[in-house]
């Protein structure tokens, strides 16, 4: 959000400027339809969020605050994104050198979250993935899967 609000939040900006959205799918249409039309539908909510969604966003919120309920935390089969590749993680420098490993905080440990973070490579990117042991299990046990994987 920080750049699509106007005037933009200054680059030093210190704090949370996140603003949710979501895309709803059968498990069978992300199959039919591929990966690609996932990210797309992504990039087109992704794509309506403006300074003036924020704005109402917020006013919204401070008339009527929601905070995340623990039960939309635990719905077996939502999967949530989040991160921007735009934050420089690895560049910050609290003055104990650069960091080995970037992590989300307990908050966003629930199960089908994940986190993408630029990586500590130039051109990769961190992935951490909270899921269930028995999802975990499952994508063990599918040799398609583990075929395209590096562990």
């Amino acid at each position: 959000m920080r750049p699509r609000i106007d005037p933009p939040l200054p680059q030093q900006y210190f704090g949370a400027a996140i603003q949710g959205g979501r895309v709803k799918m059968k498990a069978g249409e992300l199959l039919e339809l591929s990966l690609g039309h996932t990210a797309w539908q992504i990039n087109q909510i992704i794509s309506t969020l403006n300074h003036v969604s924020a704005i109402n966003f917020f006013e919204s919120w401070a008339k009527n605050p929601k905070p995340i309920s623990p039960v939309i935390l635990t719905i077996g089969n939502m999967l949530m994104l989040s991160s921007s590749p735009r934050f420089n993680v690895y560049g910050t420098d609290f003055g104990w050198g650069r960091p080995v490993a970037v992590r989300s905080g307990g908050g966003n440990k629930f199960d089908g979250n994940i986190t993408i973070f630029e990586g500590s490579e130039e051109g990769s990117i961190d992935i951490v993935a909270c899921l269930s042991p028995a999802t975990l299990e499952s994508m063990v046990d599918d040799a398609e899967f583990m075929d395209v994987v590096s562990i």
